[in-house]
């Protein structure tokens, strides 16, 4: 049997098979290219809700001492308001870290660094000290490891 006879009798299954592989192969490339745009409008998200979180602190003046490398929290405990402040930061970076995990965000390279910087300062270690035994056990450990 010849090339050409053979043809002649699977033309059709030929076809379907080269038309299947391709429609995968699009699929493929489409599934690819989405999840690399999904990657970057998560991230752009995570970027506007990061922005939202610390214009409230550039909006009230009493959330000062967050960021204050000298305050002192035995002196002067942590008030309700930088308590608040500081849970919505927590609750950003485990949103954060869950979608990192999840692959449906990009890696954030200085992710561990920044947080090592942010709960190290006086009012944000006390406020984890206090509630990170609320945070699952992975997200706690994360922060944990950052921090040395």
């Amino acid at each position: 049997m010849g090339i050409g006879e053979w043809l002649s009798q699977n033309w059709f299954n030929l076809f379907s098979s080269a038309g299947i592989i391709g429609g995968l192969w699009f699929t493929a490339v489409s599934l690819r290219s989405e999840t690399k745009t999904r990657r970057v409008a998560n991230f752009l998200t995570v970027t506007g809700n990061y922005r939202d979180i610390w214009k409230e602190f550039l909006n009230q003046p009493k959330l000062a001492r967050v960021l204050d490398a000298s305050a002192n929290v035995e002196s002067q405990p942590v008030t309700a308001e930088e308590e608040i402040f500081v849970n919505m930061i927590i609750l950003h970076i485990s949103t954060t870290y869950y979608a990192m995990n999840d692959e449906l965000l990009l890696k954030l390279e200085g992710a561990r660094g920044d947080i090592a910087q942010f709960f190290t300062l006086p009012v944000p270690k006390a406020v984890w000290s206090k509630t990170k035994l609320l945070q699952n056990q992975d997200f706690a450990a994360f922060i944990d490891s950052s921090l040395k």
